[in-house]
Order: C-alpha cells, then sequence, then structure tokens
C-alpha cells in the first residue's frame, strides 16, 4: 500500500517495462509531469507506447523524436496530435468512444495508466476529477500511477480510487487547461432555435462540442426537466441547472445526474463540478453504450458534420479529404438515440463553407472523405435553412429533402446533380 507520494515524477519509470503500453486520459486528464519524465528519459525506453484520445500537450516523442522506445497512438486528433500525424510522427486509430477501453484491454503486453487525480481526501481516495473516459474502466484491473493535482476538481462516479490500489503518485499544483465557449453566430443561433423548438420537455439530452451545440444549450431556457447525458461536460450546463431546467428527475438511467466521461471547459466549469454530487463521472464504455444510452426515453443527440452528401452520409472528422479530428462518439450518440422511444438524432452544420464558395450538402463526398455516421444511422439533418427528415425516407426523398435545407446559391445546381445521379 503506497502512503506517501513519490519524491519525483521519474518515480514512474520503475514501472515501465520493456513493451509496456502507456494509458493516458484525454485533455486535462493528461498527468503533465510524468509524460515529461518518460520523454526526458526517452532514450533508457524500449518499445513504449502512448495510447491517447485528443491530447493537449506536445512532446517530441508525438512526432516521431523517439521512434522504436517512446511512440505515440491517437485516437482522436486535437490541435497538437493532428500536426504530429500529418507529419508522420504519430499513428491514428479508427474507433467508436465507447469502443476505446475494449481496443485498450486487447493489446498485447503490460500496462499502466499514468493520470491526472485530484489530491487525496481523508478517506484515503482519489478522484480523475475532471476525466473518467476510457481509463475508468481499468480501475482494479491496470496498475495505475498518479499526478494529484492542487487545482483538479474532486468529482463523483465511477472515476476514483483508493491509495491501495495505486502503484504511485506525485503531487503538483499546476493550472488546468481551459476551453472557453465559442463564440456564437447568426447562423448557429438559427440552427439553435430549430433544434430547441424540436426538443419536447422531459428530453435526455446530449451535445457535442462547438458554437452551435453550445447555442442549443442557451436555446433551452423555457424548457422543463431535461436530463443530461453526454460524453462532453461543458459550460453551457451550468445555468441550466441552476434555473431547474436540468434536473434528470424523468430519466430512468442515474435519474437526477448530469452524466458525462470528461469535461473541458471554464474554471468556471470546473470549480462547478468540485464536490457536486449531481455530476456523475462514468467510464465511457457504459455512458456511450448505444444500448444504454437507448434506455432513455426521448433522447435527444446533437453533434456537428463538416460535409453531407445525398445519400445522407455525415463526413465529420476530415475536411477537404484531409483528416482533421475522429469519429468520438458521434456515432455512439446517434445510434443511442434511434433505440430510444421517441428518441431523435441531429447532425448539424452551416449550408456553405466559412467563405460561402462552397455548399457542405454535396452530391458525393469528395475523394477523401470518412464517412462517420452512416446513411442507416441519420435521422435528421440541421442547416439554418431548415430541418430535413431523412430516417425512413428513400435515396429520392433524401435528395431532395436536402436540398431544400441547402443554401439557395447553390440549390439549382444540386438539383442539377440530383437528376444526373437518378435521385429526382
Amino acid at each position: 500500500m503506497t502512503t506517501s507520494p513519490a519524491a519525483s515524477a521519474s518515480a514512474v519509470l520503475d514501472h515501465i517495462e520493456p513493451g509496456t503500453h502507456v494509458i493516458v486520459p484525454l485533455a486535462n486528464g493528461e498527468p503533465v509531469s510524468l509524460l515529461d519524465a518518460l520523454q526526458e528519459h526517452a532514450d533508457g525506453l524500449d518499445r513504449v507506447t502512448v495510447h491517447q484520445m485528443h491530447g493537449l500537450y506536445d512532446r517530441p516523442f508525438l512526432h516521431g523524436a523517439n521512434r522504436g522506445r517512446l511512440d505515440y497512438r491517437a485516437y482522436f486528433l486535437s490541435h497538437v496530435t493532428r500536426k504530429a500525424f500529418h507529419e508522420g510522427g504519430c499513428d491514428l486509430v479508427p474507433c467508436h468512444f465507447s469502443e476505446v477501453p475494449q481496443l485498450l484491454e486487447g493489446l498485447t503486453g503490460p500496462k499502466i495508466v499514468l493520470a491526472a487525480a485530484s489530491p487525496i481526501d481523508r478517506h484515503g481516495c482519489f478522484s480523475l476529477g475532471t476525466n473518467a473516459d476510457y481509463v475508468a474502466a481499468f480501475i482494479g484491473r491496470v496498475p495505475f500511477f498518479l499526478e494529484a493535482n492542487a487545482q483538479m476538481p474532486r468529482t463523483f462516479g465511477r472515476n476514483q480510487l483508493h491509495v491501495s490500489q495505486v502503484a504511485g503518485w506525485v503531487e503538483v499544483d499546476r493550472p488546468l487547461i481551459e476551453v472557453p465557449p465559442p463564440d456564437i453566430n447568426d447562423l448557429d443561433d438559427r440552427i439553435a432555435a430549430q433544434v430547441a423548438e424540436r426538443m419536447p420537455d422531459g428530453a435526455t439530452v446530449q451535445v457535442g462540442i462547438g458554437s452551435i451545440p453550445n447555442a442549443i444549450l442557451g436555446r433551452l431556457g423555457d424548457h422543463r426537466d431535461l436530463g443530461l447525458h453526454t460524453e462532453l461536460l461543458s459550460d453551457g450546463v451550468i445555468p441550466l441547472v441552476e434555473s431547474g431546467v436540468l434536473n434528470g428527475t424523468r430519466k430512468r438511467r442515474r435519474p437526477t445526474k448530469l452524466v458525462a466521461t470528461f469535461a473541458l471547459g471554464t474554471r468556471g466549469l470546473y470549480d462547478f463540478m468540485d464536490e457536486n454530487t449531481i455530476v456523475d463521472m462514468l467510464p465511457v464504455d457504459w455512458v456511450n453504450d448505444p444500448r444504454v444510452i437507448g434506455q432513455d426515453d426521448c433522447f435527444v443527440s446533437v453533434n456537428a458534420t463538416t460535409e453531407i452528401d445525398f445519400l445522407g452520409q455525415a463526413a465529420s472528422e476530415t475536411i477537404g479529404g484531409r483528416y482533421y479530428s475522429g469519429s468520438g462518439g458521434q456515432t455512439d450518440f446517434a445510434r443511442g438515440a434511434q433505440y430510444s422511444r421517441n428518441g431523435q438524432g441531429f447532425i448539424v452544420l452551416h449550408s456553405t463553407t466559412n467563405d460561402g464558395t462552397k455548399s457542405r450538402i454535396s452530391a458525393q463526398l469528395p475523394p477523401g472523405s470518412v464517412v462517420t455516421t452512416l446513411k442507416n444511422t441519420i435521422d435528421n439533418v440541421v442547416t439554418e435553412w431548415g430541418v430535413a427528415e431523412l430516417r425512413g425516407r428513400s435515396l429520392r426523398e433524401r435528395a431532395a429533402a436536402l436540398i431544400r435545407v441547402a443554401h439557395p446559391d447553390f440549390r439549382d445546381q444540386l438539383s442539377r446533380e440530383a437528376r444526373e445521379l437518378g435521385y429526382l
């Protein structure tokens, strides 16, 4: 049983064998000092691989500087790992967020989780704070080495470890990365208004990240008895909780709780989470499991895409045929909403690119585009021009509905293309 913190982060090296798979949480769950120690001693490592989604700290090993000694595999690209991937420095693993624990469990060789955590409490417990994600699924099954950060909120759910379960830990006092809510423009608000008016009282809600999802949260102030079951907890939920709109009283799974698997936002969000018993941080293989999501009635899923074709295929992880992010949990929640009684799935996007020169609704996706949400899973597509209801519709009906919500400047061209393809 470990009873006191290690003298330095380099103590983690005692737990790294040749061929070790190092599993690291995403975003603020990353233990900065421990990864710095791995980088500092990379030349002494042998076939060690770091596995992570959405890393926010840049280091040479992400770019292949220590290939064969310390490598990096991304499961979702961030602004940091995107550059490293396109340079050829690291690998990207296609996956649904819900399935990451299963993929990591299947790795051959020794495993260890390195994670940031709240300080140890009077009961001898740590909390993974802003995170549960895929690492919480390994509590009690894989050794954990923690970085206890004085600025990490203490949260509840299934993201806690007793000191007896920890191989070692160090103490730091480091600010968390903050991501302020994005600015909302008129197009975002027009899309948000159409989604909000279709969301019934008592619905359980999932919203992704970005300006449109944030605008939707801002439009829900007149709703009643909403519940939250989402992968990402963001600042936009706080006013809805404080006003009583988000109370979760009609949820069947984890009623009255705000269910999430990670959080990313401002210090105000992290303070809101701290010792807040209504926040339930749970492993992603439960939170994002479509079979779990579908058990709540009136589940509403909202996610953004970058482009969609006449079939209803949403390309949400590439831009111009070039990888930008990853699948994340978009398909997990779109499928879950399908399974929910009276559930609804919304895919949202601006009708054109930012410069207005290209329609984001196209006859066919361009070469290199990666389909994230399948045509069979798509329900509603929303632009600033309206809502295209695609579920159960024929190919001809889909093309016509999508053309109606395309930008007026491109509707004639899209109609010609639809006729050439035999859709109209």
